[in-house]
């Protein structure tokens, strides 16, 4: 089993930034990709972009450019920096992990994009 705690979501201005952290806990070892999907509101949840344990990473094109993954495994946490946020990132933001004994989800931050 794996648990999943999303944090650094929250209100922010047009242009600015916001960074996201996953922290991982359980069964981490077995943590193959892992990496953050978003879900607006009348929208479906849709991946935004995703880090393996070799260190492949694949991002949405609607987010290229703009959001960086990075994985840090001493502390089995993984981050979301966000820049150059729009109004359309205005989402609840996901952290997933596919390990040995499946895909597990996080509960979640929101992030609000508005002046």
């Amino acid at each position: 089993q794996v648990q999943l705690a999303e944090s650094g979501g929250g209100l922010v201005q047009p242009g600015g930034s916001l960074r996201l952290s996953c922290a991982a806990s359980g069964s981490i070892f077995t943590i193959d990709t892992i990496g953050w999907h978003r879900e607006a509101p009348g929208k479906e949840r849709e991946s935004v972009a995703l880090i393996s344990r070799g260190g492949k990473i694949n991002y949405a094109d609607s987010v290229k450019g703009r959001f960086t993954i990075s994985r840090e495994n001493t502390k089995n946490t993984v981050y979301l920096q966000m820049d150059s946020l729009k109004p359309e990132d205005t989402a609840v933001y996901f952290c997933r992990a596919w390990a040995d004994s499946g895909n597990y989800w996080g509960q979640g931050t929101q992030v609000t994009v508005s002046s």
